[in-house]
């Protein structure tokens, strides 16, 4: 009797997988039907099956796929599975990713919790699923999405989750004789390290070399893993903890390249009615910083910078020198190589010309990461630490894009637009 029972188990089960198995096949087959009613409605099962549905289509279209990388032949064919695979994920050029983004933050929490993962949540002008998002995230889909340890490491690593902070600004240059060039001209983009339940690990600003994202990456999972086996009310502090641990190897760090390197450092000087200005508050911190241990033990999980004083004083070339010693791993990898060439593979560019493309490329890539990491990520980490990270998400974001990316939500134009500025144009140039 057992064994009959365990034979129709099994035959239960192999039934169960193998119609599972017909009706993916059917959905990824009809997702790029000519029936766009058809195709609509196998897309939105797909993406609703999550990391399953997306891996059928990988599964489906593996060929297909492979094909594209190898030829670069955007055919009709490709057109219909690559809008697939990018409605799925909810990432444009998800073919060379293979990452699935939630872009419902309770959803992203709820998959975190059953998967005892942490959130990369993503904020962003414009949308990650569309060509014309900011310049940052358009960067990340070419330089760290594709890249082979970073997809596969947040591919078992984390859950991963976008939200539009609001659209990217457009421009379209008309030269009059048919061509035009069309671009993004502002915005920024930041990764939020999260734990399960959503409060803020850490904060990623702007764009990072490949090197620098994935130790952050692993640091802020190995971070929420150690948290996740304290109390709650100790989590925050442990994050605190961490997030003074980073300042301080940033900080110690950039005091070292800042003397190795030879950059002078000038302090402006700042003069209130005449006199030099008292210190303020915040370059005063670090002398009390004793006596508010005495009184207050999470003081000490403070921290404290001003490093932005001195932009004033440093120019292109010293913040080339200072990146040159701060983030030296800076070439792609070639899965990020081969996308950037498929993508101007109708551009006409010579070899010679690539190599002037990777070679400015690689040393914007250094640069932002040096900036990043020196003036706004110890910042960063002192707005969070000054409230002990329990602020909500959204307001902390609100703040970042405010006092950090100086493009505050009361500011409809993004700094594009001066009411006090002339510009000899009927309405200013303001259409509507």
């Amino acid at each position: 009797m057992r064994k009959h029972a365990l034979l129709a188990t099994f035959a239960v089960l192999l039934f169960a997988f193998t119609a599972t198995a017909a009706s993916l096949d059917e959905l990824t087959s009809s997702a790029i039907s000519e029936d766009k009613v058809l195709a609509t409605a196998s897309v939105a099962e797909l993406r609703a099956m999550g990391t399953v549905g997306l891996d059928a289509l990988f599964v489906k279209y593996a060929g297909e796929i492979e094909r594209y990388k190898t030829t670069a032949n955007a055919d009709a064919e490709w057109l219909k599975i690559a809008a697939a695979l990018d409605a799925v994920a909810m990432q444009k050029d998800a073919y060379a990713s293979q990452l699935y983004w939630y872009t419902d933050f309770n959803e992203a929490k709820r998959a975190a919790d059953k998967r005892n993962r942490p959130i990369l949540s993503l904020r962003l002008l414009g949308n990650l699923n569309e060509e014309f998002s900011c310049a940052n995230s358009r960067l990340f889909r070419s330089v760290l999405y594709p890249n082979a340890a970073i997809s596969k490491y947040l591919r078992e690593n984390y859950i991963l989750h976008w939200q539009s902070v609001r659209p990217a600004p457009r421009i379209t240059i008309d030269f009059g004789d048919g061509r035009k060039i069309e671009r993004t001209i502002t915005g920024n983009s930041i990764h939020y390290i999260l734990s399960e339940d959503g409060t803020i690990i850490d904060a990623l600003p702007g764009l990072y070399s490949p090197a620098g994202f994935l130790t952050y990456l692993t640091e802020g999972r190995r971070v929420a893993d150690l948290a996740g086996q304290l109390l709650p009310e100790r989590r925050a502090r442990a994050f605190m903890k961490y997030r003074q641990l980073s300042f301080n190897q940033i900080k110690g760090k950039r005091d070292k390249i800042v003397a190795a390197s030879g950059v002078k450092l000038t302090e402006p000087a700042v003069t209130f009615g005449g006199s030099l200005a008292a210190p303020s508050a915040m370059t005063a911190a670090p002398i009390a910083m004793a006596k508010m241990v005495v009184v207050d033990e999470y003081s000490m999980l403070r921290v404290y910078d001003d490093f932005a004083k001195f932009e004033a004083s440093v120019g292109f070339d010293d913040w080339l020198k200072l990146s040159g010693y701060y983030s030296p791993i800076r070439k792609l990898d070639d899965n990020s190589i081969s996308f950037i060439r498929r993508q101007n593979a109708k551009t006409g560019l010579s070899e010679q010309d690539f190599s002037a493309l990777f070679a400015k490329l690689d040393n914007f890539i250094a640069l932002d990461t040096t900036r990043n990491d020196f003036l706004y990520h110890t910042k960063l980490y002192q707005m969070l630490n000054e409230n002990r990270g329990i602020e909500s998400l959204d307001a902390f974001n609100e703040r970042v894009y405010a006092e950090i990316f100086k493009t505050p939500g009361t500011d409809k134009w993004l700094g594009l637009y001066a009411s006090d500025v002339y510009t000899a144009l009927d309405g200013n140039g303001v259409i509507k």
